[in-house]
């Protein structure tokens, strides 16, 4: 496996000359995470098309562009990858809102599937980060693979506004589509993990109405109304301040479940909280702070043991963290990075984006089943086995 990333600044301008010599031989697979305006420059996606036609090309927006160890917040991040020995193919599908989530899910599945001899080992799936059921979207994909296809990625972001993100394919940028990342062959080997590092405060409270990822009420009282009791302060900064201080999920024995779930936005009219994905009802939560050291460790435990995973070093990894755990670290955001390059060694090249909700296997269970996750730092990563 070749890898070659480039930092993008919001001033340069594509440098075809630049771009060949990034890579000796043509990338099958071209990523590129970074703001809304790179997304839709003609010129830069013109001159990627002509400089290598036969790569696929996927992206989204973010909340900050990760490359090794470092931490970008405009422009973007290009990686071009060429596999020795596996194949790629990039789809996307139509997502019709909140209600069509699930479906999104399936048609990507069978784009997947229907497009190559074999099924994929794995898929990263490049979503939305407004206006979509995480969780349905997920479940649909899962329900149309084969279940030991390893499934990763991410909902898109925009830099904590929460307005409006896109994601990227061959046909351009798109704010209505899901696109989906296959990939195909045996030598490829793949290792994942998701944690988190938050700790709970308050008491537990009951979800006593929820409609899907919508949470309308809190022990009977209106959900908004208690949360905003809740961040004091910090209220007035909804729905961004909600990335904070997120729910944490228990079971009836009030442990935790491991499941996080982040506020996305917020109606007054109707007093509830949209979440990032589906909450199941009469659910016990419990709000959620973070410490920059607990989020560090957080991070440096999922790398761990993506490493110990893999049959040989990371040649690649992809790192999805929550722009909450951007937002509580600030200036000392790349120690989280840090912590990963250290554990997964000098070899393995990073890129990645901070997001509104990632998509992995919560933990380090390699058989476990996928799921959205919010507040944890997600690696997926890849090598390359030689060919016997």
């Amino acid at each position: 496996m070749q890898v070659a990333q480039l930092n993008i600044s919001p001033q340069d301008r594509p440098d075809p000359a630049l771009l060949r010599g990034l890579m000796a031989a043509p990338p099958d697979l071209l990523l590129l995470f970074g703001d809304a305006a790179l997304l839709h420059d003609a010129a830069w996606l013109a001159a990627l098309r002509e400089t290598w036609p036969t790569a696929s090309l996927a992206g989204c927006s973010t909340a900050g562009q990760i490359q090794g160890e470092t931490v970008h917040s405009h422009g973007g991040v290009l990686t071009a990858v060429r596999f020795e020995h596996a194949q790629v193919q990039v789809v996307r599908v139509p997502l019709n809102g909140l209600e069509g989530s699930q479906e999104a899910g399936k048609a990507l599945a069978r784009a997947l599937t229907a497009q190559a001899d074999t099924s994929p080992r794995g898929v990263i799936v490049l979503a939305q980060g407004v206006n979509i059921n995480g969780s349905c979207l997920i479940d649909g994909l899962q329900s149309g693979l084969p279940p030991q296809v390893v499934v990763a990625g991410g909902l898109a972001g925009d830099d904590g506004a929460f307005a409006r993100t896109w994601v990227l394919s061959d046909e351009g940028p798109s704010a209505e589509h899901v696109v989906g990342i296959g990939l195909y062959g045996d030598q490829l080997c793949f290792g994942q993990a998701a944690y988190g590092g938050w700790k709970p405060f308050g008491m537990a409270r009951r979800a006593t109405r929820v409609e899907g990822s919508r949470l309308y009420e809190l022990d009977g009282e209106p959900a908004l109304e208690l949360y905003r009791r809740y961040l004091g302060d910090h209220a007035k900064d909804l729905p961004a301040s909600g990335l904070l201080f997120p729910f944490e999920v228990l079971d009836e024995q009030l442990q935790p479940t491991g499941l996080v779930r982040t506020i996305l936005g917020i109606d007054a009219d109707s007093g509830s909280l949209t979440l990032a994905g589906d909450l199941p009802h009469h659910s016990m939560l419990r709000l959620m702070y973070a410490s920059t050291d607990a989020l560090v460790d957080g991070a440096q435990t999922a790398a761990e043991h993506v490493h110990q995973a893999l049959p040989a070093p990371a040649e690649l990894a992809l790192l999805v963290s929550c722009v909450g755990r951007k937002l509580v670290m600030g200036e000392r955001v790349e120690e989280e990075l840090e912590a990963v390059k250290g554990s997964l060694g000098a070899h393995a090249a990073l890129m990645g984006f901070y997001s509104y909700g990632e998509i992995a296997p919560l933990g380090h269970d390699q058989a476990s089943i996928c799921s959205l996750n919010n507040q944890t730092m997600t690696i997926l990563g890849l090598c390359e086995r030689s060919a016997s």
